[in-house]
């Protein structure tokens, strides 16, 4: 979660005219690094709407990363409005949404398929909000996949005072995954996905799994065919993304947070399993 702790824009506008504006390259998948580019413009922003925006009062943010928490109960279904670059070359996402703006500020989380961002513009008359994107953001989720008219999860940060329906989800996605069936038994939906081996390590039968910012429980592990799989029952179906998406269609992923407190334990010496 990010915490405003200055508001630089309206305070000294000179700040904002000695920054050197670029452009950030996303198109060559052979780069792990994003490059910057003042004299180029990444052939990704044609993907995305450049019509002109209305006119907000635009903050700019010096952050304290503090940690969010979710529950992975969807609270509602948004669409994607527009994504594309900020005039400073950040990267930016416009969500059409009612439920998570009811009492929304500026600086709030607010998970999108699983992805713990940050809302730095808002309109609860036109009912939408704008996100910003870190490189990192990018490079680890889906979200890069999406374009106008996009269906996503959203869910906003957990209250102390929030039921606890799920399971402790960070928003911070830990890789994606790849469904390879959805089958129908009833009125019910098997979900088969296939992940790293880096991933599928901490995801055990009968434990939590966040899908697209979604908890549910895994059903079993198929290690030899680097898959797992959950069950949907027909009220998740309605209210989720993953019914939507089509074989081949990729997740994002967020193990339990409690398996890699364990390892990191274990593997510092901190805990020796083999001593009472």
């Amino acid at each position: 979660m990010a915490i405003t702790t200055s508001l630089l824009l309206l305070i000294s506008p000179k700040l904002s005219q000695q920054q050197n504006h670029t452009f950030c390259t996303l198109n060559n998948p052979s780069n792990r690094h994003i490059k910057f580019n003042p004299n180029l413009k990444s052939s990704v922003s044609k993907l995305f709407n450049t019509t002109q925006k209305p006119q907000f009062l635009r903050f700019r943010y010096v952050r304290n990363q503090i940690n969010s928490m979710f529950t992975g109960i969807v609270e509602e279904l948004g669409h994607v409005k527009h994504m594309g670059y900020d005039e400073d070359g950040g990267f930016h996402l416009q969500v059409e949404g009612n439920i998570v703006l009811q009492d929304v500020n500026l600086g709030d989380s607010i998970a999108v398929n699983g992805t713990c961002l940050t809302v730095t513009e808002f309109d609860t008359n036109a009912s939408e909000f704008t996100l910003g994107l870190a490189p990192e953001t990018l490079r680890k989720t889906t979200l890069m996949d999406l374009e106008p008219g996009s269906i996503v999860n959203l869910e906003r940060a957990l209250l102390p005072s929030t039921r606890m329906g799920g399971h402790f989800v960070q928003g911070h996605v830990d890789g994606t995954g790849e469904i390879v069936s959805l089958d129908q038994e009833g009125d019910s939906l098997w979900v088969k996905i296939k992940t790293s081996p880096e991933i599928l390590r901490y995801i055990v039968p009968k434990g939590f799994i966040a899908i697209d910012g979604t908890s549910l429980t895994v059903v079993d592990v198929l290690d030899k065919e680097a898959c797992f799989n959950i069950m949907l029952v027909a009220y998740t179906q309605q209210n989720v993304v993953i019914p939507l998406k089509k074989v081949g269609q990729k997740v994002n992923l967020e193990v339990d947070i409690l398996g890699k407190y364990v390892e990191r334990l274990l593997s510092s010496g901190f805990l020796d399993p083999t001593k009472s």
